[in-house]
């Protein structure tokens, strides 16, 4: 577990207000503030205060994102969970600030007299909510979104932790969101029946490397079994099946696709130790996409033996530094036979390889993580952020970050 120093958290709070206009208080995993914090504002020194933090660094984790909370109505703060790995170490405070969302027809001084008495209720003074209410400035949604953001990508930037946890629990919200709509689709359209004709379907969006596309129509199976039998023993078997399926159709169609076998094998234990149609819903997911990289890294035009073994150590190293010494040491081969094996088989050189696997695993935590692009960059293998856009420009046609932005908006768009 790494430690967390003063002079981190100093670092994060400062550039955050620098950014945002805004303190950023640390609070303990039971919501209470810690050191100075306690004595700044109004807001931290409530009786429900620590409650209400608890509350909110809880729901932060469950969905892998800042957790934005009211104290009155428009009244809005939001909270940042410090997590190093699968450790949570407490959280970040900060806010609160006046939401501009308001109802259609409500008057102002109604809607601030309201804000007074949320507060109130929580046990501040009347006169000291009516003064506090007055100071706080006033943003839009979009505002409180993007300072909640910044929030998180500035601590885990600065203190290089890594939020496993967080990242974990964002790709199961964004699942199970996904399956929850699919669910209510197929209820609505009267189809509850298993979908087998799908699976062969699946396999044809790996094999055309449409990732996005693959994921989407695993999540609709995935409905399709809980509405065909919710009880977690078919679940797990139809899971099991597919995931079977998937490996036999794969080494059929290629032999070399064998090492995918093993890779099989591993998560099938995964899914029969799954306690619930979450975690297995998870779990599947994952061994879709490392399904999906061992495809990509093999390719489906490639049938020599030696460069299968090649393809098979690429994708299984791809985020360290890899050379084609360390390919032709494992291969017994030197690093130009290794080189030539992969030209003449695949099309591609090994850097071309290395490349892809890079950037598609870089697609993958833009979309599911808010894991910052420098950080990106360690954890697909490249040398140094810049070198990391230059490349994923050159291959999307566009920045990470832009990337990132614009998935953002097509998730959230209703």
């Amino acid at each position: 577990m790494t430690i967390l120093s003063q002079r981190t958290l100093t670092d994060v709070c400062r550039t955050y207000r620098r950014r945002c206009g805004l303190p950023a208080h640390p609070i303990s995993v039971t919501g209470e503030t810690v050191g100075v914090a306690r004595r700044q504002g109004a807001i931290l020194t409530m009786p429900r205060a620590p409650q209400m933090n608890a509350y909110s660094l809880q729901e932060a984790l469950h969905w892998g994102e800042p957790y934005l909370f009211c104290w009155a109505p428009r009244v809005v703060s939001w909270v940042v969970a410090m997590v190093d790995g699968h450790t949570v170490q407490g959280g970040l405070f900060s806010g609160p600030v006046i939401s501009e969302r308001q109802e259609a027809g409500e008057h102002p001084e109604k809607v601030s007299a309201d804000s007074v008495q949320g507060l109130v209720d929580h046990g501040l003074a009347r006169d000291a909510a009516r003064v506090y209410i007055r100071r706080l400035p006033e943003w839009s949604s979009a505002e409180i979104r993007d300072a909640a953001m910044f929030l998180q990508e500035t601590f885990y930037q600065v203190s290089g932790w890594k939020p496993a946890l967080l990242r974990e629990n964002r790709t199961k919200t964004i699942q199970q969101r996904q399956i929850s709509e699919a669910i209510a689709e197929q209820k609505k359209s009267g189809r509850t029946g298993y979908p087998a004709d799908k699976e062969r379907m699946l396999l044809s969006l790996i094999k055309v490397g449409d990732r996005n596309g693959a994921r989407q129509l695993l999540n609709e199976m995935l409905a399709a079994m809980f509405l065909f039998s919710p009880k977690l023993p078919l679940l797990r078997a139809r899971a099991i099946e597919m995931m079977g399926y998937l490996t036999r159709a794969a080494v059929e169609d290629c032999h070399l696709m064998e090492p995918l076998i093993e890779r099989n094998h591993g998560w099938m234990q995964k899914l029969i130790r799954a306690g619930d149609f979450e975690t297995l819903s998870h779990v599947l997911m994952q061994a879709l996409d490392d399904f999906m990289e061992g495809i990509y890294a093999h390719g489906f035009n490639c049938y020599n033996p030696k460069a299968s073994r090649a393809l098979d150590y690429i994708s299984r190293h791809y985020t360290t530094h890899i050379s084609l010494q360390d390919i032709g040491r494992e291969m017994g081969l030197t690093g130009f036979r290794v080189s030539h094996l992969v030209k003449a088989h695949t099309g591609k050189s090994v850097l071309q390889h290395v490349m892809r696997l890079r950037i598609q695993k870089a697609l993958q935590l833009l979309e599911r993580t808010s894991m910052p692009c420098s950080q990106i960059a360690v954890e697909t293998g490249f040398c140094d952020q810049s070198y990391f856009i230059k490349q994923f420009r050159r291959t999307t046609g566009v920045t990470p970050a832009k990337y990132r932005r614009a998935r953002f908006a097509t998730q959230n768009t209703p």
